[in-house]
């Protein structure tokens, strides 16, 4: 039942008393119980599914762990085993009315109501809970995005401190995720603990714009550079100068492209591009030969 609200399922408000919480069980008991829909499988869902919401509203310590850590945080802690463990379901059903039972079916402890079990089974000992995945957010620079690196990273356990070395892969960009099996919170009751995930959050760069793998760089050329056309240089990501050549005509932001001198994938399967935006300057101010030779082009229709 991850997922679920069992306040929403018992109909009450989250900040409703003891009291409130078992006249909302016992209504909804009422309607639901398998003495009462014969046979009706939704109904018998239905029940599971208040009692389960019982099951944790009514206990002080799982309802405060509910409230804290909200449904999922909740379920990674509490597995159902958990949740039904020391609740004596007959006594509750017992002062509403109805029959129920516990039998003890191979060592194992089976819940039942009116002679029909249904439901999981439930062992006499408590099995373990994973614990929490925990998410570190690593800043990179873009550098190390396009070249790889090692980095140590530093997780604080219950007071104690651990440095992990992280390798980070080429084409680590923001957003990718690398798993670290067993580095999360510790498990419950003797449970496996959870996992490490590391975040990538690629840093701004004084130079290069980020657009996936693809790279963007802006580059000026002056007015008779654009009309005539000329030959550039640009700037790679592995130090490395580029040559462009931007052909005659070429208007202000055209952007063009540098095929394969992106960022490298992070699974492989070749790079990224880099796209050149032209920004074509505009002369201010002209002095008075510019202003003739303008003239002149003027007259000849341009």
């Amino acid at each position: 039942m991850a997922g679920t609200d069992y306040y929403k399922i018992l109909g009450v408000d989250r900040n409703a008393s003891e009291s409130e919480i078992k006249k909302a069980y016992r209504k909804l008991a009422m309607k639901y119980h398998p003495d009462h829909t014969k046979g009706d499988k939704q109904a018998e869902e239905k029940f599971k599914e208040i009692s389960e919401a019982y099951a944790v509203l009514s206990d002080k310590e799982k309802r405060k762990q509910y409230d804290t850590y909200g449904e999922a945080g909740f379920h990674q802690r509490y597995s159902q085993e958990d949740i039904f463990k020391d609740f004596d379901f007959s006594q509750i059903l017992r002062e509403f009315g109805f029959g129920s039972a516990f039998s003890d079916r191979g060592g194992r402890v089976r819940f039942s109501f009116g002679g029909s079990p249904f439901g999981t089974s439930f062992s006499g000992q408590q099995s373990g809970v994973k614990g929490a995945d925990l998410v570190y957010e690593l800043p990179l620079t873009l550098e190390e995005v396009a070249s790889g690196t090692t980095r140590t990273v530093t997780l604080q356990h219950q007071g104690k401190t651990e440095n992990v070395a992280v390798k980070i892969p080429k084409g680590m960009i923001s957003g990718k995720k690398l798993r670290l099996a067993g580095k999360g919170e510790p498990g419950a009751y003797g449970g496996p603990a959870g996992d490490l995930y590391i975040k990538s959050k690629v840093l701004p760069h004084s130079v290069f714009q980020v657009d996936g793998y693809d790279l963007v760089v802006n580059r000026n050329i002056k007015l008779t550079e654009a009309l005539l056309g000329t030959k550039i240089s640009v700037p790679s990501i592995d130090g490395r100068q580029l040559n462009l050549k931007i052909p005659p005509g070429t208007r202000h932001k055209t952007k063009m492209r540098l095929a394969g001198h992106g960022l490298p994938r992070m699974k492989g399967g070749g790079r990224g591009d880099l796209y050149v935006v032209i920004h074509v300057e505009m002369p201010r101010s002209l002095n008075d030969k510019q202003k003739e030779f303008i003239r002149q082009l003027a007259a000849t229709g341009m």
